[in-house]
């Protein structure tokens, strides 16, 4: 058992949330913007204090490597410090700082591993500015091409390649370079199973499929008043009906069908004009790749349907589709055992969420270690998981890590 300092982690966690930080205890650092430049200059600094060799890669990505004895492939850990709008402070940043409470510990208890060990943090894990989502480890696994990644733009037209530029994080180290022995991320559920069960350590086997699709609706404005409904082309409806049959349609195929339509915007958006415009999104989740495109393909008939009955045109674009991931099952199998040989109660689950460990498993055996949100809240201000669980998420991870680096 390698011990760790469970204050020091809380209070690199109270550090880092201290930057961008937005009302009501929340974060606000949106990939690649000043605030997301000084978090990952607070991280960066932290690697460096722990002596580990700091490199950043070409999209960004920051991995700190600790030797090991022998010259072989690391194990590595991390997630991402970027968050939504109104995010938490412990989504991402949990296990990015975890792994490096586990660096400290190795330092302290004076072991040098046989193999290095690598704590990672990923570009644009949250997708919240720039699409697709886990850009950073989409990267560096191979999944899309440097180009396309600096191309992609946020609503302001700004493109990632300049952004990483502008905050000196454009690196010279080619992505995927250093190929790891094995990843494990650690995270909290951002879900409420574990907290209502009562369950301490999710041991995540996969992680659902994901659709994201942004529709463009164009239409004809009119007046509200004067204009019979019969003669309308209101791009608003056919918006709103998507929401309404997303909803219906996720209900009515049950399991683990999640549907949602989280960005809407109408035009001229006033309240006695018929809308011309609607751009809105739709995502859709499942774990078995079968039923999300069997959503997806009914998503899509129901707009085909309405648009033709409203006389609108639509344009859809895809923003990001990732298939179902499964979990390396012998690296499962050894989150579970240090989970119980530390008497701790264990579930084993999907991820709702995509996370960058999805994206790794393409090129490594790949686990994950989820610890409990109260009340399932996240991408929220509110977003809390207790002391006592973060400390025992990163316990688990620490012997894990230091089983994994002894191989």
């Amino acid at each position: 058992m390698l011990p760790l300092n469970d204050r020091r982690l809380l209070g690199a966690l109270d550090e880092l949330a201290g930057i961008g930080a937005i009302e009501g205890g929340g974060c606000a650092r949106l990939a690649l913007t000043d605030e997301d430049r000084l978090g990952r200059d607070l991280v960066v600094g932290w690697m460096k204090d722990l002596g580990l060799d700091v490199r950043v890669d070409a999209i960004g990505n920051v991995i700190g490597l600790r030797a090991g004895r022998e010259n072989l492939a690391p194990i590595m850990t991390g997630s991402h410090i970027d968050t939504v709008r109104t995010g938490g402070r412990y989504d991402g940043n949990y296990g990015v700082l975890a792994g490096l409470e586990v660096v400290r510990a190795l330092n302290e208890a004076k072991i040098t591993t046989r193999r290095p060990v690598a704590v990672a943090f990923f570009t644009n894990e949250e997708g919240a500015r720039f699409q697709p989502d886990m850009m950073g480890s989409l990267v560096y696994v191979g999944g899309i091409g440097l180009n396309e990644a600096y191309a992609a733009s946020d609503k302001e037209g700004v493109s990632v390649g300049d952004e990483l530029r502008r905050i000196g994080y454009l690196g010279a180290a080619r992505p995927g370079a250093l190929r790891p022995h094995a990843f494990v991320e650690l995270h909290i559920e951002q879900g409420p199973i574990l907290d209502e069960e009562k369950v301490q350590i999710g041991v995540v086997e996969s992680v659902q499929g994901i659709s994201w699709t942004e529709y463009t609706v164009t239409g004809v404005s009119n007046h509200a008043g004067t204009t019979p409904m019969r003669l309308r082309r209101d791009a608003g409806y056919l918006a709103a009906s998507v929401n309404v049959f997303a909803r219906r349609l996720a209900l009515e195929m049950g399991g683990n069908q999640v549907a949602t339509v989280g960005s809407l915007a109408l035009r001229p958006n006033l309240i006695n004009v018929v809308p011309n415009r609607a751009v809105f999104t739709v995502d859709l989740r499942n774990t078995d790749e079968a039923k999300l495109k069997q959503a997806e393909t009914r998503v899509a008939a129901h707009i085909a349907e309405v648009a033709t009955a409203e006389r609108v045109e639509v344009v859809a674009k895809v923003l990001a589709r990732f298939e179902p991931v499964i979990f390396d099952a012998g690296l499962v199998d050894r989150v579970e055992h240090h989970a119980r040989a530390l008497s701790l109660s264990t579930r084993r689950m999907p991820s709702g969420a995509g996370h960058d460990a999805q994206m790794m498993q393409r090129m490594c055996p790949t686990a994950m270690i989820f610890v409990p949100s109260v009340a399932g809240l996240s991408h929220n201000v509110k977003e809390h998981t207790e002391a006592a669980d973060l400390a025992a998420g990163a316990q688990v991870l620490a012997n894990l890590m230091l089983e994994l680096a002894e191989k």
